[in-house]
């Protein structure tokens, strides 16, 4: 139990005590968020973009001090993520076209696959000879990459409100950093706590007092992060084929939204990467939730699918798929009519 309280207890004290700093330097490096820069850019005034380096900053100090922690797996997590981090800064510093960003994110993707950090789904597929061992790799890469650059991209898009990300950050690390526990994976749920411990700092700096923005470089460099802990966690005694449901559902609320925004743009034509106010959350203020309440919906929401993933460990496979497709069922319905509602830009 120390060695997920440690780094929990560690990170927040040093997310929250690097707040203001992480802030002052974003102003006097000019990382700022612009007011009517873009659409959907309504807050009163510039606010730094110092999500990235508060975060940065806090899982490189505790790399330095707890160096045992870190395996080969984990090296090359936090390489990839430093790639992240970087081009995101970079994004938040000049502004980037998409293309310099999938470049970015297909670089720190590489460092994982190269490093042997990949999904290994199709692998049973090979085994029970349904398909060749080389199709069987090359389906993995193919996974992989669309896993990691998805879902970094979905906690970049899903920014739409302070607290947002942080929240979904403090949700997702702790059901991430409770499951790798129970499997034994000690080094995971460790960084997993030290991320839920990151995040918590994240969130009073951002959700808390709205000092700061996350920026490109926070939202993804958590999402990058969460999307690691999802490829590296192998539940122990498990069945292989249903164990992948629960990083799915764990980062469930992130993919939903995601998905709803890229059909809905696709239907009327829009530019996937346009920042418009068409998000889960501008849909909920649009229909008269309060923006407080808009939040802490996304947040129960997170809670109650990372409970539910929990529950699918327990389940046979076979009932474990039904429940899982059950899910995916209604969050279709869901998005289907949530689709269908006025954004704040309509």
């Amino acid at each position: 139990m120390g060695y997920q309280l440690s780094p929990l207890v560690l990170a927040a004290l040093v997310s929250i005590g690097l707040g203001y700093p992480a802030y002052i330097l974003a102003k006097q490096l000019n990382i700022l968020d612009v007011p009517g820069s873009a659409p959907h850019k309504t807050h009163a005034r510039p606010t730094p973009l110092a999500g990235g380096i508060l975060v940065f900053t806090t899982f490189s100090l505790m790399s330095i001090f707890h160096r045992r922690w870190l395996d080969n797996d984990m090296l090359a997590v936090f390489a990839g993520a430093v790639v992240i981090f970087a081009f995101g800064i970079w994004d938040d510093r000049r502004g980037l076209s998409a293309r310099p960003k999938f470049i970015g994110q297909s670089i720190a993707s590489a460092i994982l696959i190269s490093s042997g950090v990949q999904v290994q789904f199709m692998t049973t597929f090979s085994i029970a000879g349904y398909i060749s061992p080389l199709i069987a790799q090359i389906l993995n890469i193919l996974i992989t990459l669309f896993w990691l650059i998805g879902i970094t991209n979905a906690l970049n898009m899903i920014d739409s409100k302070d607290g947002i990300v942080a929240g979904l950050g403090i949700i997702a690390s702790a059901f991430f950093g409770g499951a790798a526990s129970l499997a034994g994976q000690q080094v995971i749920a460790f960084w997993a706590m030290a991320l839920l411990g990151t995040s918590i700092g994240l969130y009073f700096w951002n959700g808390t007092l709205s000092k700061f923005f996350l920026g490109d470089s926070g939202a993804q460099t958590i999402g990058f992060l969460l999307a690691s802990f999802g490829i590296l966690y192998n539940p122990l005694n498990r069945s292989p084929e249903s164990s992948w449901i629960v990083p799915i559902m764990l980062l469930g609320i992130p993919i939903f939204d995601t998905t709803l925004v890229v059909l809905s743009r696709l239907k009327r034509k829009q530019m996937i990467g346009s920042g418009r106010r068409d998000h889960t959350y501008h849909r909920l203020i649009a229909l008269g939730f309060s923006p407080k309440l808009a939040v802490l919906t996304t947040h129960v929401s997170a809670i109650i699918v990372g409970g539910l993933a929990f529950l699918t460990l327990y389940l046979s496979p076979f009932i474990a798929l039904t429940f899982f497709v059950a899910t995916l069922i209604y969050g279709l319905i869901l998005l289907l009519w949530l689709e269908r509602q006025p954004t704040l830009d309509s």
